[in-house]
């Protein structure tokens, strides 16, 4: 898909970050469980604010026609979920709005990834992937596939 670029999120992303993960959360969810997520994304948005403002946390959105259509975030030393290793960088989220699935956004959101862990010259990335997100695990599935191929 041409047009689509990744950016470092800036001092205005809280509210991009928000509306981009709300609709993304909304695909993956039934009309039976939409007001137990209306409460939760309402008590996620001060979590959001801190992560945005984490030094060790960066995010970076896909954009297309100037409007935010996915975003990745990644972690670094003691902001990491579980390993927390200095020489480690966690791909945390990597999100793309349902109508562009299946366009190169999320595998663009990962090169930026590791285009980002060569530049902090981590050893590795890892990442996390939840077990009821199966397009998370298929793009998964796809990188560990290669595992002689440099980051």
């Amino acid at each position: 898909m041409t047009g689509v670029v990744a950016r470092r999120r800036n001092t205005k992303s809280s509210k991009c970050v928000y509306h981009t993960k709300r609709q993304q959360q909304q695909d993956h969810t039934t009309i039976d469980d939409e007001k137990k997520h209306n409460e939760r994304w309402r008590q996620s948005k001060e979590k959001l604010t801190a992560e945005l403002n984490d030094n060790n946390a960066e995010f970076y959105f896909a954009t297309f026609n100037n409007n935010v259509i996915g975003y990745l975030k990644l972690n670094f030393g003691q902001s990491q979920t579980e390993l927390q290793d200095d020489r480690a960088l966690e791909i945390e989220r990597i999100y793309v709005l349902k109508e562009f699935h299946g366009k190169s956004v999320g595998q663009l959101l990962y090169d930026k990834a590791i285009q980002i862990a060569r530049q902090k010259r981590a050893d590795y990335v890892w990442l996390g992937v939840w077990e009821e997100n199966p397009r998370a695990i298929n793009l998964s599935l796809i990188h560990i596939s290669e595992p002689t191929r440099p980051y």
